[in-house]
């Protein structure tokens, strides 16, 4: 019963557990063991009744043909269905959206709880994401902008989607360096609201068209910082009159 990364060896573990045990501890161990074991058949209840109505809804996929993709990552479990719940809304929906870094089996059943199966309420996905207030609500007077802080909503699939976006800060993904870049220029705040509209914007498309999400890497938006730098160099010397030449320095080893 001991967790995997335990490193005492059950020799260790048994004898730590000897001990001068009071009948009033033993009596309120044996109550929390109880209480324990029946929150978890109420847990288990739970999930049965979910599995019933998950499975009402139409397939949007063959399991036999299209089978649920295999996790192409190790995902820390927040909790342990009874049921099979990232099978199930992978047939509801077509889509495993489970592969999106940040989304867990039970961010995706919030937010398709919310929304529902039906995305012709969303015809675009600038509209999908700004009902979710996700995106800047510019207030302009007299052609300035007064304000753009995105605004206030009482919306189960924001929490999602922001919890999603927290997630990534140490996350070795292309959204992971994504959230950093935003945090380290903007603060954290900003960077979680930047990666949450990212991560909505994937979340639809990823829906439209039916593809499966591809991991872009950690380095890319690095990469893209670069290259925008050095190509604002040569633009700003051919502006002067120059014609730079840049070339990467060469490391040497001590």
């Amino acid at each position: 019963m001991r967790e995997p990364g335990v490193k005492n060896t059950p020799e260790a573990i048994a004898k730590a557990l000897e001990g001068d045990y009071r009948q009033e501890h033993l009596f309120a161990l044996k109550q929390a063991v109880e209480l324990y074991d029946f929150y978890h058949q109420q847990i288990e209840a739970c999930d049965r009744e979910i599995e019933r109505y998950l499975q009402i809804f139409e397939s949007k996929v063959d399991l036999l043909q299209n089978p649920l993709p295999r996790q192409k990552r190790k995902r820390y479990v927040r909790y342990e269905s009874f049921t099979d719940l990232r099978t199930e809304l992978y047939r509801m929906s077509g889509i495993d959206f489970t592969q999106i870094p940040g989304l867990d089996v039970l961010t995706v059943q919030t937010i398709l709880s919310e929304i529902g199966l039906d995305l012709g309420k969303f015809p675009t996905e600038k509209r999908f994401v700004s009902w979710f207030g996700l995106c800047p609500n510019n207030r302009i007077t007299g052609g300035q902008v007064k304000s753009s802080k995105t605004r206030k909503t009482v919306n189960r699939v924001v929490d999602a989607f922001r919890m999603a976006a927290q997630s990534l800060a140490v996350s070795n993904t292309g959204l992971g360096g994504f959230y950093r870049r935003i945090r380290a220029r903007l603060g954290s705040p900003k960077a979680i609201t930047a990666t949450a509209h990212k991560l909505a914007r994937i979340f639809y498309r990823m829906w439209t068209t039916r593809q499966s999400y591809v991991d872009i890497g950690s380095d890319y938006y690095e990469n893209r910082h670069k290259e925008r730098v050095l190509r604002n160099i040569t633009k700003r010397a051919r502006e002067l009159g120059y014609n730079a030449v840049l070339q990467p320095i060469e490391q040497r080893v001590a």
